[in-house]
């Protein structure tokens, strides 16, 4: 997927473990309060296969990285996303927005609902997974460590998928 943001590309591409440092600086600016996944945290996550990283490419920079697991069984799908961190100076582009949008598309092939966690005043994130669908289904009282910050937990619903058998 790719994308123009004032003259410049932004270009989606499959995280690998080469960008855990990359991701790890990002982790430090972004979540300095809430205890920000290490280098070692990203190539953990890459390994399971049950998970779909993504990075967002600028003039050949990481500026952004997402993360989501695809969880449950055939019959019973969900996902959850673990992560999504655009860097400070291209926050406020779309950046975000795509990535959320490559993981939704991935999930969405995955079958059920996506559920996530977000803190109670980060009310950009919250308008941006409100954009999509998602919608607040819970509050987890002093969830981020070591800040204390409360999180709500929110929920998209999955694609309709008919059924297929015998009544």
């Amino acid at each position: 997927m790719v994308s123009e943001f004032q003259e410049s590309v932004v270009q989606l591409r499959p995280l690998v473990a080469a960008d855990a440092n990359a991701c790890a600086r990002l982790e430090r600016l972004l979540f300095s309060r809430d205890n920000p996944w290490p280098a070692w945290a990203f190539v953990q996550e890459l390994k399971n296969g049950a998970n779909h990283y993504v990075a967002a490419e600028l003039q050949g920079k990481l500026v952004g990285y997402a993360g989501i697991a695809l969880l449950g069984s055939a019959s019973d799908p969900e996902n959850e996303v673990h992560t999504i961190g655009v860097a400070p100076e291209h926050q406020g582009k779309g950046i975000g927005r795509l990535l959320l949008d490559d993981l939704l598309a991935v999930a969405d092939v995955h079958g059920g609902p996506v559920f996530l966690d977000v803190r109670t005043d980060n009310e950009a994130a919250q308008g941006l997974y409100s954009s999509v669908g998602f919608v607040i289904v819970g509050l987890r009282k002093r969830y981020y460590e070591p800040s204390g910050a409360d999180a709500f937990v929110m929920k998209r619903e999955g694609p309709r998928r008919e059924h297929v058998g015998g009544s």
